[in-house]
């Protein structure tokens, strides 16, 4: 798309594909309504409406327009065309996904949603467009050119989508990736009523407990780490990795407390940080810090040891009542419409990074001015 490479386009890629999901989510009891598919469009505005749905229809669609504005404009496409393919994409994917809710009795199709979500793809063209005549994306190439090597598309897709994994609850904090218990839970129901059911012994229930503080310190440092060598891998040795480690950490901190909000409220937004908490962002920080000067496929390399003991250590936590009370918020609660925006995201976001570090590792590709 253009001569430019940007990372904008995965992204978008990834956004629309995470909002189908949302959208259509759980995918069971697909039946026609007997109801023409577009009649939603001529029917009257909804009775019953909450401020939650309207601001998160308004919200939910913004970054779409924005990566999709950004990306056109990336490929210098004019300000125009490129407002103009992100309002179409908007109204597009809005429209197919209300239309195929006439299909599934849990959802509902509704005319309002659709133009909620069409001003969203439109708000963030224009906040994109903004940033494009204040001269700020420019800016933003400027700083990748140097801070970053060339083809780091997808890296850096996986480091702006780290935050993304820390919004939905984790085990312990900034410990993404616990998938054993679904895989699990999808291989009982896989083998269920076949010949083999009988051969799988029923895992056994975990205790609720508490992870222990210095399991918890572990996870929290080499959580942290994960990001930092993951820029490392895609960054050469230099200052900008300092800042590239305080952003992480910085962030982390943000979208952890975020994600606490949500779930248990503002007043509960810190409740998160436990005597190990502080120790393990300060070993994790130091310990990035002192790597910082390593080339980068040696980063990559640690990086795959650093996530691979990380999905070790947060695959085998216990289960922890706040953990699990969290879940059910997000899973059965007014939280239901970004369950699959960051479910999905803080389960795999480890193992993509580790598929893209043994792939960095691998490559024989020294791009200019790389050690």
């Amino acid at each position: 798309m253009g001569r430019h490479r940007s990372s904008l386009v995965p992204l978008a890629l990834l956004y629309g594909a995470l909002i189908v999901y949302a959208s259509l989510y759980p995918f069971r009891g697909w039946t026609p309504s007997g109801q023409p598919l577009w009649a939603f469009v001529l029917e009257p505005w909804p009775r019953w409406w909450t401020a939650f749905d309207l601001i998160s229809n308004l919200l939910g669609y913004m970054p779409l327009g924005a990566l999709v504005a950004g990306a056109a404009l990336r490929a210098d496409w004019p300000r125009s065309r490129a407002f103009g393919i992100a309002l179409a994409v908007g109204t597009a994917l809005s429209g197919t996904l209300e239309t195929l809710q006439n299909f599934l009795p849990a959802r509902v199709p509704s005319n309002l949603d659709w133009g909620l979500n069409v001003l969203g793809a439109a708000g963030g063209a224009l906040f994109m467009l903004g940033l494009h005549a204040l001269g700020l994306l420019a800016r933003a190439q400027w700083l990748r050119e140097r801070w970053f090597i060339d083809r780091s598309a997808v890296g850096l897709t996986l480091l702006l989508l780290w935050p993304a994994a820390l919004l939905f609850p984790t085990p312990a904090p900034l410990g993404v990736g616990q998938v054993a218990d679904r895989v699990d839970d999808f291989i009982e129901q896989l083998l269920q009523g076949t010949a083999i059911e009988g051969w799988i012994q029923a895992p056994v229930a975990a205790t609720v407990a508490r992870l222990p503080a210095v399991t918890e310190l572990v996870v929290v440092a080499l959580g942290v780490l994960a990001p930092c060598l993951l820029a490392f891998a895609i960054s050469p040795p230099r200052w900008p990795r300092l800042v590239l480690v305080a952003g992480a950490a910085l962030l982390g901190f943000a979208t952890t407390t975020l994600s606490t909000a949500l779930s248990y409220g503002p007043q509960h937004a810190l409740a998160w940080i436990t005597p190990a908490t502080p120790l393990g962002l300060a070993v994790g920080v130091i310990t990035a810090v002192v790597l910082a000067p390593l080339p980068m496929r040696a980063a990559a390399a640690i990086g795959l040891v650093a996530l691979t003991a990380l999905a070790g250590f947060v695959n085998d936590a216990p289960a922890d009542p706040y953990y699990a009370q969290s879940l059910a918020a997000w899973e059965q609660g007014r939280f239901i419409r970004f369950h699959g925006l960051a479910q999905w995201v803080g389960w795999l976001w480890p193992y993509a990074v580790l598929a893209y570090l043994v792939a960095r590792v691998a490559s024989r590709d020294r791009p200019q001015g790389a050690p």
